[in-house]
């Protein structure tokens, strides 16, 4: 076996995603060892884009399931449809007169794949080339979520009283992410292989903007991300993630700054983009960005 980590690190960067020697790593060998990824971070890092990058490189599905409180099987994995059961049985009642199934044949008739809604981990495993299935922010939902998981982290199948086992046409490529709002089980972490992934440094968040924003003077760019480098070191309820930086970037640039410095007024109206809560705005007073921008520009 090769497993070469720097050929996808590669591909991921001519897909706009600025991945680490670690990281590649780690999603080389989800990949080549099938094995699903889980990657805890801070909120805003950029965990979710990995998944979406890894489609992009592979030219694969990309199926996402979003979690959340009170998350469960019938959102995540299937759900009948009643709607189109029910009129199923109204018709044959209607016509019954006429002969047709009997109940026991109408109630196996309804309870078929025709009459099957297949959610994100059902459709992931029912794909014929392999997806990338994306479970994002496993952490907010309840800790009895992960049960339902284990089958299809494990085996890739999915039982369904009705029909049986559905077992995988071809296995997904699996990323989980975390937030870290809650402990996970020691049974879902066994079967993942795992990566954390932090805020980017100086150097590579400059590489993350020059990806998006090639036309954009180098300077502009660079100045812009050592503000929001030294914005994250401040007292805030939610540190501006690598997106929020994105949409600054393209904001001033957009309006025709090239130096935060020459205009503090217009860089402190468009805090906006970064900060994302009252309490953040009303910190980030005119005086700390003017702090800011002087140790910057």
């Amino acid at each position: 076996m090769n497993f070469d980590y720097r050929a996808l690190q590669g591909r991921l960067d001519a897909a706009g995603y600025v991945a680490e020697d670690s990281l590649a790593m780690a999603l080389t060998l989800a990949v080549e060892l099938r094995r699903p990824l889980l990657l805890e971070g801070e909120a805003g890092v950029g965990k979710t884009e990995v998944g979406k990058a890894l489609a992009r490189v592979l030219g694969a599905r990309l199926i996402r399931l979003q979690c959340y409180e009170g998350l469960d099987a019938g959102a995540a994995i299937y759900e009948w449809n009643y709607q189109r059961q029910l009129l199923a049985i109204r018709a044959h009642e209607g016509g019954a007169t006429g002969g047709g199934m009997d109940p026991d044949a109408m109630e196996r008739h309804v309870f078929t794949e025709e009459y099957l809604l297949r959610r994100p981990l059902l459709e992931a495993i029912s794909q014929v080339e392999p997806p990338v299935l994306l479970i994002d922010e496993i952490d907010r939902a309840d800790e009895e979520f992960e049960a339902y998981l284990l089958e299809v982290l494990s085996d890739f199948q999915v039982t369904i009283p009705e029909l049986g086992t559905i077992k995988a046409t071809a296995i997904p490529h699996v990323v989980l992410t975390s937030n870290g709002s809650r402990a996970l089980s020691d049974a879902l972490r066994r079967r993942c292989l795992y990566a954390y992934v932090e805020f980017p440094d100086e150097a590579k968040e400059v590489r993350i903007l020059r990806a998006h924003l090639p036309e954009a003077d180098r300077a502009i760019l660079e100045q812009i991300v050592r503000f929001v480098q030294a914005l994250r070191r401040e007292e805030l309820e939610k540190k501006p993630g690598v997106a929020e930086t994105l949409d600054w970037a393209r904001a001033l640039i957009g309006i025709g700054i090239d130096r935060l410095d020459r205009d503090p007024a217009t860089v402190q109206a468009s805090l906006m983009c970064l900060l994302k809560t009252d309490a953040d705005l009303k910190a980030v007073t005119p005086e700390v960005t003017a702090r800011l921008i002087g140790k910057v520009a």
